[in-house]
């Protein structure tokens, strides 16, 4: 495990692990939000309920694997503002390495995404976590794939993904 997995930081944000006293304020990434298809979960539970999942599956994946969604907490008001991470994805049976983000709707289109993505890659690339890294998007989530390509990746391959049709973007040189 890497010890500074848990303790980045990049130009505006801070990067920690997450706590189970950040549900309450994870919760708000679910209200609100017209994107959460995109992440392949069962919409129809609560906001809290799916906090609540999001978090504790996090600390599970730090206790497991020593990486999974990090806080991410805007420098400036101290607020945190979504997750990044260095996931490990089954993808078609083979183990990735996933640069994953999500963000609160407040703090959609101001960049923010990019430099999550950017600081999970650049901390995979310098600790060696793994040769190459992806993002599953799904097919028509434009905004995603907008972070990706920012964060010098390309459109590798099409499959399926918890039951969504989704592109693999990848870092790696075809």
């Amino acid at each position: 495990m890497q010890t500074d997995y848990f303790n980045q930081e990049s130009d505006r944000l801070l990067f920690r692990a997450l706590r189970e006293d950040d549900i309450e304020s994870w919760s708000e990434f679910f209200m609100n939000n017209d994107r959460l298809h995109f992440l392949g979960i069962d919409t129809s539970k609560d906001h809290q309920t799916l906090a609540t999942e999001w978090v504790m599956r996090q600390l599970e994946r730090y206790r497991n694997e020593g990486l999974g969604h990090l806080a991410v907490i805007e420098r400036s008001s101290g607020k945190l503002i979504g997750m990044a991470g260095i996931l490990l994805r089954d993808l078609n049976g083979n183990t990735e390495y996933e640069i994953g983000y999500s963000l609160k709707p407040n703090y959609w289109n101001q960049g923010f995404g990019t430099e999550m993505a950017k600081q999970m890659k650049r901390f995979g690339q310098q600790n060696k976590i793994a040769p190459y890294f992806i993002s599953i998007i799904e097919k028509t989530n434009t905004d995603s794939m907008h972070v990706a390509r920012k964060n010098g990746m390309h459109k590798s391959s099409e499959t399926q993904y918890l039951g969504m049709e989704v592109f693999v973007f990848s870092d790696e040189d075809l």
